[in-house]
């Protein structure tokens, strides 16, 4: 894929002149006076960076259960797949940016279907984010402090290591957690800011991948491991349906558009941004396909669709307990510094939904705290209050991303306002847009009657 050549050749030498040229950066027009002044623009690294932590976040820990759905050659193949596929939709974004000069994923849908089509984006990013960041903080309250949403209590870290005391049980631990970590980070007015926490939060994610596969060949050595389904187990209609859920835990796992136009907006040099974002998906894929496939290994058909869940029992191995602390903290701490940088485009789409026409947000100190301290609470109460938000994610979270990753791109491609799409694009995205709302489609009723089923089977 290229960006096109449709580019305009002022454009991309850098940030600064960017900001100056383009009409409709970050999310509302009034961005546009945004200048950076004290600021020489992003590296390539931190851009990587960015973009990778904004690509892995808890949506690696359901990649194995879907090995368990798919086998594990279709399930390697179908992450391979949906990569090349989020490499084109983010192709096609940033070469009709270009032709429209917007420097925003709202401004871009503004351009191509007006007010209403901006307002449906900020919307989507809304959705999205807010469900995917209770999700971390339900995770990570999970994890340190226990849970029992399942109607049996799995102890978290900090109760394994202290016992049950007030200052270990969740409320307490996601507050600290809230005030000293998330709350710091999400103050950032630039995303460059964030690209050490970036790197850190990648270095993380690789320690629970090593850990993982440590713990898994060691099993293989010993022979306590079988082979596992290399294809889906496939023996009526009802499983064939099923197949095609793996898709929205797919779309969730890569969904990163939202930040792309920030991250490009702030790089040094923005025709280095294709590279950008092939680096990250190669390194992100990379990540989970090594997961799936350990992760798999690990638990065959016992794989949990939380696979952290899975590391709350005895691995069968020497300091079994010590691995299951490693694996869960580090995880935990990820999710941690992955927060402020979702954090960072819910932000900026709630204030161009409230306030299209204030002077820039980085500029208005007290909308900016504002914003920022409604938005944390927000989340805060929802980890606390929700004891599982699992079904909700599905039905919301997921239905927004695969809006955000394929409908958006692919509708702005056959709108071609600018008159550049090719016909292989458009075949593409009339692709894209069966994939994503025949396969949500089929998601939802599979989860819906699964869950109706649940619920009802006590009665019978």
């Amino acid at each position: 894929m290229t960006i096109g050549n449709q580019a305009t050749k002022n454009e991309g030498k850098s940030t600064k002149s960017k900001q100056v040229n383009e009409i409709d950066p970050l999310l509302p027009k009034r961005q546009e006076d945004v200048g950076f002044d004290e600021f020489d623009g992003a590296s390539f690294t931190g851009a990587v960076f960015n973009l990778s932590t904004t690509i892995v976040g808890a949506g690696i820990m359901a990649l194995p259960a879907t090995m368990k759905v798919l086998g594990l050659g279709l399930g390697v193949a179908m992450i391979i797949f949906m990569a090349f596929l989020t490499e084109a939709s983010i192709e096609l974004l940033l070469r009709f940016s270009r032709a429209a000069k917007s420097a925003s994923y709202g401004g871009l849908m503004g351009d191509a279907f007006g007010k209403y089509g901006r307002i449906l984006l900020q919307l989507a990013v809304l959705i999205n984010n807010i469900g995917v960041l209770i999700v971390y903080m339900i995770i990570i309250g999970d994890v340190l402090s226990g849970t029992s949403s399942s109607g049996v209590h799995h102890a978290g870290v900090l109760e394994g290591w202290f016992g049950e005391h007030w200052w270990t049980g969740r409320f307490f631990i996601l507050l600290v957690t809230t005030l000293a970590i998330f709350s710091p980070l999400a103050c950032f007015k630039r995303i460059d800011s964030l690209r050490y926490t970036s790197a850190l939060s990648v270095a993380l994610a690789v320690v629970f991948l090593v850990i993982t596969v440590g713990i898994t060949v060691i099993k293989l050595i010993n022979g306590s491991i079988m082979m596992p389904r290399l294809l889906p187990n496939v023996t009526d209609l009802t499983s064939f349906w099923e197949l095609f859920t793996v898709v929205p835990v797919l779309v969730t796992a890569y969904i990163c558009h939202y930040n792309v136009h920030s991250i490009d907006n702030e790089l040094e040099d923005s025709t280095q941004i294709k590279a950008v974002v092939r680096t990250a998906l190669a390194l992100c894929s990379t990540v989970y396909i090594m997961t799936s496939i350990f992760g798999f290994l690990l638990f065959g058909d016992g794989t949990l669709d939380d696979v952290l869940a899975n590391f709350d029992t005895d691995l069968g191995i020497p300091y079994s307990s010590l691995l299951n602390d490693a694996v869960r903290v580090s995880y935990a701490a990820h999710l941690m510094l992955v927060f402020p940088i979702v954090f960072y485009p819910l932000r900026l789409n709630l204030d161009g939904l409230l306030f299209p026409s204030a002077r820039p947000l980085c500029q208005e100190n007290m909308r900016f705290a504002s914003i920022t301290i409604g938005l944390i609470a927000l989340i805060f109460l929802g980890a606390n209050f929700i004891p599982s938000i699992w079904d909700a994610f599905q039905f919301t979270g997921a239905t927004a991303a695969v809006c955000l990753g394929f409908i958006f791109p692919a509708s702005i491609t056959l709108r071609d306002r600018h008159n550049i799409a090719t016909k292989k694009d458009k075949i593409l995205c009339i692709f894209m847009i069966v994939l994503a709302v025949f396969s949500n489609l089929v998601a939802i009723y599979s989860d819906a009657f699964a869950l109706i089923k649940k619920n009802s089977s006590p009665r019978e």
